[in-house]
C-alpha cells in the first residue's frame, strides 16, 4: 500500500475520533496508520502484509497501554480547595422532615431539597448543618 494512503487513513481515523464523543478508541488506530505511513514513506515499511501486521500490533498495543492513562488524564478531578461549598453551612427548615425523608430548607436565600440524616424528626424553623451535597440535595443533621 502506498505511504500516502496510510497517512490519509490515519488522518481520517484521527478526525473520526475528534467527531465522536470521547472513548479514545479510534485515535490509536489513526496513530498506528500514521506511523506505518511514515515508516513506508521512509522506505522502512516492508511488504504490504508486514505493514498491515505492524498497523494492527501498533494500534492494539497503544490502545491497551495508553488509553487508561489518557482516560485518567481527561477525567475532571475534584478540586482540593473548593471555591464555594455548602458543607458546614446552616440551613433553616421550612417544613417538618421525618428521619431519612426529604423536605425543604432555606439556605443563602434559596429553597433547597434536604435529606434528613438524623434519627429524629427535624422541625420547621429548626437550624440544621449541611453534611454533604448530592447534586441539588443537601444532606443535613439537626444542630
Amino acid at each position: 500500500m502506498h505511504w500516502w494512503l496510510w497517512l490519509v487513513l490515519g488522518l481520517m481515523l484521527v478526525g473520526l475520533e475528534v467527531l465522536t464523543p470521547g472513548g479514545f478508541y479510534v485515535l490509536f488506530f489513526g496513530i498506528g496508520a500514521l506511523v506505518v505511513g511514515t515508516l513506508s514513506g521512509l522506505g522502512w515499511g516492508g511488504p504490504i502484509w508486514f505493514q498491515w501486521l505492524l498497523f494492527s500490533v501498533l494500534s492494539v498495543a497503544s490502545l491497551l497501554l495508553c488509553r487508561p492513562h489518557l482516560i485518567r488524564l481527561t477525567r475532571s478531578k475534584e478540586r482540593l480547595d473548593p471555591i464555594d461549598t455548602l458543607v458546614g453551612e446552616t440551613a433553616v427548615l421550612t417544613e417538618d422532615v421525618p428521619p431519612g425523608a426529604t423536605g425543604k430548607a432555606e439556605l443563602r436565600g434559596t429553597t433547597w431539597t434536604v435529606l434528613n440524616r438524623t434519627e429524629g424528626t427535624l422541625r420547621r424553623g429548626q437550624r440544621s448543618r449541611v453534611e454533604h451535597v448530592d447534586g441539588l440535595t443537601l444532606w443535613v443533621r439537626g444542630q
